[in-house]
C-alpha cells in the first residue's frame, strides 16, 4: 500500500451504464460470470462489497460468512469485489479466521460490469462522507474492532448492496445500500428465502 493507491481509491471512477436495482419478484440479472438461476436449484444470497478495505465491507463480509457457515448446504453465497484479484485475496487472507472464507464464492468484478447490471453505480458525496457514515466508521471500530485497511485497489465511491434469489432466478430480496455504512441483516435476506 501507498499514498498513491489510497489517494487513486479517493477519485472518482469512470461511469459505467447503470441498470435499475431489481425489485423483488423480478427475473435476477444473469450473466456468464454470474448464471442464475444456480443449476442445482438453491437459491443464492448475494453482497456487493465496497472497495477491500472497508470496515462496511468487512463487517459485510464476516456477517456473510457466519450466515454461509450455517446455511452452506442449502443456499449459495456469493460476494462480489470490485477490487482486483490480487488485493481482494490479500484482503480476504487478512480477516479473522479467514481459512472460514470458503463458504462464500467471491467473485471478483474490477470493472464493475456485475455491479452495473445489479443497479449498483457511483455514489454521491453524500453517500459516502454524511456525518452518520463518518460517525459509524468510529463506532465499528470502537464496538467490533473493525477499523479502515489498506486500499490497494478500487473505489470508495463505488454503491454496495445485497440480493437474494430465489431457486427459480426470481429475487427475493434486495436492498441496493443507501448510504456507505449501510451493512445488511442477512437474517432478513434469509428469511425472504424462507430459512
Amino acid at each position: 500500500m501507498s499514498w498513491q493507491t489510497e489517494l487513486q481509491s479517493c477519485m472518482s471512477p469512470t461511469s459505467v451504464q447503470t441498470a435499475n436495482p431489481p425489485d423483488v419478484g423480478e427475473i435476477a440479472p444473469s450473466s456468464s460470470r454470474l448464471t442464475l438461476p444456480a443449476q442445482d436449484g438453491k437459491p443464492l444470497v448475494l453482497t456487493f462489497l465496497r472497495h477491500c478495505g472497508c470496515p462496511f465491507a468487512e463487517k459485510t463480509f464476516l456477517n456473510m460468512r457466519s450466515a454461509a457457515s450455517r446455511h452452506k448446504h442449502v443456499i449459495h453465497f456469493v460476494a462480489v469485489s470490485h477490487s482486483d484479484r490480487a488485493s481482494t485475496d490479500q484482503w480476504l487472507a487478512s480477516l479473522p479466521q479467514s481459512s472460514e472464507n470458503s463458504h462464500v464464492a467471491v467473485i471478483v468484478d474490477d470493472e464493475r460490469e456485475i455491479y452495473a447490471q445489479w443497479g449498483l453505480g457511483v455514489s454521491s458525496f453524500w453517500h459516502v462522507l454524511n456525518p452518520w457514515s463518518l460517525f459509524s466508521v468510529y463506532m465499528l471500530g470502537r464496538q467490533d474492532g473493525i477499523y479502515n485497511r489498506p486500499t490497494k485497489s478500487g473505489t470508495r465511491w463505488q454503491t454496495s448492496g445485497s440480493f437474494a434469489v430465489d431457486g427459480k432466478g426470481k429475487v427475493a430480496w434486495s436492498k441496493p445500500s443507501a448510504s456507505a455504512d449501510e451493512v445488511p441483516d442477512f437474517e432478513d435476506v434469509l428469511n425472504s428465502l424462507g430459512t
